[in-house]
């Protein structure tokens, strides 16, 4: 399925369900704003790494909930669909800001349940061992929903963003975690080593 969406550049990656929050201040993305909120509510975050990348995200607003004297605001969107950018008119016919027409990628939600249950036993596992207490609960968690928080680096998020099937996605995430998961254990370790530096120790004599 093919769409022209306006597009709004930003060096980040925006997950398909994640709440993303924007304090818009330019020209140009002010009246982007003013016209979807009149035409649908959706426009395309445009991922940019070293260039404008071919892969972004569709997000839709949810609302504008601060405007400023200025014209200056805060705005609250949901991610939506991923997609393919087409072409990009940078800036659109008779608009400040750019647009593109995009196709949207169809997502594979299968993945078997030993996959499934791998991935969440990591990722409580990694949870754990950065002191972080963040409730992972079966059903309510997919690829997406802690990505932004296990340490991704951005390029990481965008080769996640662009495989299209759920299990694709969670064995990326668990090659991930079983790569970190042991350097945080040492650190973990050496951190109780440390913690004993300046103790007095009870040691078993030893006999020669």
């Amino acid at each position: 399925m093919s769409d022209y969406l306006p597009i709004f550049p930003l060096k980040l990656v925006a997950f398909p369900g994640e709440r993303l929050n924007l304090h818009i201040f330019e020209p140009r993305y002010k009246q982007l704003v003013h016209d979807i909120k009149e035409q649908g509510g959706r426009f395309g975050i445009g991922i940019y790494l070293d260039r404008l990348m071919s892969f972004g995200t569709e997000v839709q607003l949810l609302e504008i909930s601060h405007t400023y004297e200025d014209g200056r605001m805060d705005i609250k969107t949901i991610g939506r669909r991923v997609f393919d950018l087409i072409t990009f008119d940078n800036p659109a016919h008779g608009k400040l800001y750019a647009a593109g027409k995009v196709h949207y990628r169809v997502n594979d939600p299968r993945v078997p349940k030993s996959v499934y249950a791998e991935y969440l036993l990591y990722l409580r596992e990694l949870f754990r061992l950065m002191d972080q207490n963040l409730e992972v609960k079966s059903l309510e968690v997919d690829s997406f929903t802690f990505s932004h928080k296990i340490g991704l680096k951005i390029e990481e998020e965008y080769e996640l963003l662009q495989l299209d099937g759920e299990a694709d996605r969670l064995r990326y995430l668990i090659a991930y975690l079983t790569r970190v998961i042991p350097v945080l254990r040492d650190i973990e370790q050496a951190k109780k080593k440390i913690k004993m530096n300046g103790h007095f120790k009870n040691l078993d004599p030893l006999n020669f």
